[in-house]
């Protein structure tokens, strides 16, 4: 089933469940019930726990928002480091610069497949994709400077090395989910709270209250599922790609 396809299952069982239950209360709302009788304070409840819960959601959205955003950035600052070294190994000889230049294409070539695909359904890295980096580490460290223009080049692409080493760590800390259960648990409760105060306001059956109370279920249940499709920046619909490995090496399929 697919992400877009939950979020409309989603949003329609929200709005059914609110005109369902408008509907039955009001079958079994006494005769002589007013609605204008709203008590004030049941209406200053209900405005307090909205904005709260308005809140709430904003700061959940942004704080997923954020995490994809550095999921993104590690991504790229790992294909530019290694683009780095790619490029400034043309100071070598053939033979380390051709050794250097394969090894590199062979980690993107399985970080773009193998490994990309086990951070979408396991969230976690390969052990694989950890020895490739490393024999690139080598290949890179172990070689010995044969004159001063390649010494000059040398530490730049120990640094380039180390950024590509941290990004990757940075990438692997980021495949899981970066909400706690126990956020969840809040924002699921806020959201039952919210839309149930919508009934203490004693809404009827017309059909401009309906509406209104389908949309705003619906509108909290996207909410709801944009920061769950937010939550694992590897895994869902507005995911993190491997598109900066594939725009720096066009030529590596995996």
């Amino acid at each position: 089933m697919s992400d877009w396809l939950v979020l409309v299952l989603a949003m329609l069982g929200a709005c059914a469940v609110v005109v369902v239950i408008t509907l039955v209360r009001h079958k079994r709302a006494p005769e002589d019930e007013d609605p204008s009788e709203t008590p004030d304070v049941i209406e200053y409840m209900t405005m307090w726990i909205g904005v709260v819960y308005a809140i709430v959601l904003g700061l959940a959205i942004a704080g997923v928002w954020e995490a994809r955003s550095s999921a993104q950035d590690h991504v790229q600052a790992e294909a530019q480091a290694l683009h780095e070294i790619h490029e400034r190994v043309r100071v070598y000889p053939p033979d380390v610069r051709d050794r250097v230049r394969d090894d590199v294409n062979a980690y993107v070539g399985h970080v773009v497949t193998t490994e990309w695909k086990a951070m979408s359904e396991h969230e976690r890295v390969t052990d694989r994709g950890t020895a490739l980096l490393a024999q690139v580490r080598h290949d890179v460290t172990d070689y010995q400077p044969k004159n001063d223009f390649e010494a000059q080049a040398y530490q730049p692409l120990l640094d380039q090395m180390a950024a590509a080493d941290q990004a990757r760590n940075a990438r692997a800390d980021s495949t899981g989910a970066t909400m706690p259960a126990v956020v969840w648990w809040g924002l699921l409760a806020g959201a039952v709270i919210t839309i149930g105060m919508v009934f203490a306001l004693q809404i009827r059956r017309t059909r401009r209250e309906l509406v209104l109370a389908g949309l705003f279920s619906a509108t909290i249940a996207f909410m709801l599922f944009l920061i769950w499709d937010l939550d694992a920046p590897y895994s869902r619909g507005i995911a993190a790609t491997a598109e900066p490995f594939l725009s720096l090496f066009p030529g590596v399929s995996g």
